[in-house]
């Protein structure tokens, strides 16, 4: 009983401002460490990402015609799987406030910056986050990627975060200024809506854009879906409907079906011969029956609006990473499970060919952290004009 009455406790405290946030057991908390990569390419505009996670910004803007010479993450899993999809860029894991910017301007050597990217920790303005306050230590994350500014003066800059900062007193017009004069460029945000750009989710994202000499227009980024556009949304059928069926804790690494979309025929272009990351969690008969009685666009939990059973016929909501707990947010339309990571992979616009490390938990936090690479990849072409 004592123990229960402990566990109670600190369930309560998890939601409790004055509690400090828990930190993932995979942060790499030690010196950083410098992997290095292949030789820059002379052919094409290359970009560095700081808080780079796995990389969906970084795919983005591969998916444009850029390359990624060098990634920074704190999270080891998040680094694995960076590496293991961009093989040719440099890795730094640690804490980038730990990461000297020389040293980064001595790998490009005398090659100039194109573009910067940092995706900035984002939980301290999250709306999904329960203790949301706006003295988050994370929140002034930013002062370090304008730290990398300053020293590395690149072309252009791209800034990320999430919603919620619009609504949290000054920081966006602090950014757009102390960013501008960091880089000695002009910097503007706008929101971005992740379906305009083929993203089959309700995904918002604030990106701050900073160009050298000129000014840069949000209305050059394209829409390629919506009611601006020539094509629908993506809805989740149209998105997942052609992965194979899966029952609870059962994994699937070969297709059964043809792409029947133009999403799918998308995510499936350079599909390895052998599917990777769909494994279904592991439920237990109870879960598995509360995901069953729930109809498809509800809430399968009372008192957690935001864990679903998704609609075939709809987009997906926002994605959330998850934390450090094992708990899935997001029901199968027709399977009785959760959704698989490469289910979670397609609704944030990852292909096929990009495979996630690190287990079942961290592959949920790394992909609800991302920024979808369609997204990304519209900013991308959009920066090209000015560079």
């Amino acid at each position: 009983m004592k123990q229960l009455n402990t566990d109670i406790n600190t369930s309560k405290s998890a939601w409790n401002k004055d509690v400090k946030v828990e930190e993932n057991g995979y942060y790499w908390l030690h010196e950083p460490v410098i992997t290095k990569g292949g030789e820059l390419p002379t052919d094409k505009p290359i970009i560095i990402e700081l808080f780079c996670g796995c990389g969906g910004t970084s795919l983005g803007f591969e998916m444009a015609g850029y390359e990624v010479v060098l990634g920074c993450d704190i999270h080891t899993p998040s680094i694995k799987t960076f590496q293991k999809n961009h093989p040719n860029a440099t890795t730094i894991i640690g804490d980038v406030k730990k990461v000297n910017a020389k040293d980064v301007k001595n790998i490009l050597g005398d090659r100039s910056l194109d573009v910067l990217i940092g995706g900035v920790p984002c939980q301290g303005f999250s709306l999904n986050n329960r203790k949301r306050h706006m003295q988050d230590d994370r929140n002034f994350m930013y002062k370090e990627f304008l730290r990398f500014v300053e020293i590395l003066q690149p072309k252009s800059v791209v800034l990320e975060n999430v919603s919620g900062m619009k609504s949290a007193g000054s920081f966006v017009t602090d950014i757009e200024k102390e960013l501008g004069e960091a880089g000695q460029m002009k910097v503007k945000s706008k929101l971005l809506y992740a379906p305009n750009y083929g993203v089959p989710q309700k995904r918002s994202r604030l990106i701050f854009v900073g160009t050298k000499n000129s000014d840069f227009d949000f209305n050059s980024i394209q829409k390629t879906h919506g009611l601006e556009a020539s094509e629908p949304y993506v809805t989740i059928k149209e998105a997942i409907g052609d992965l194979p069926t899966l029952k609870s804790k059962e994994t699937k690494t070969k297709y059964t079906s043809k792409p029947f979309s133009t999403y799918q025929k998308l995510m499936r272009r350079n599909a390895p011969k052998i599917l990777t990351n769909h494994t279904a969690p592991n439920h237990p008969i109870d879960t598995i029956n509360r995901i069953k009685n729930t109809a498809q666009g509800q809430a399968m939990y009372p008192r957690f609006k935001q864990r679903i059973r998704l609609a075939w016929n709809d987009l997906s909501p926002t994605q959330v990473s998850g934390g450090i707990r094992p708990q899935f947010q997001l029901g199968h339309p027709k399977d009785n499970r959760g959704l698989s990571i490469r289910e979670r992979c397609r609704i944030q616009s990852f292909p096929d060919d990009f495979e996630v490390l690190g287990g079942t938990v961290q592959a949920r936090v790394q992909t609800g952290n991302a920024v979808p690479p369609l997204l990304a990849k519209a900013v991308a072409l959009a920066i090209k004009k000015h560079l």
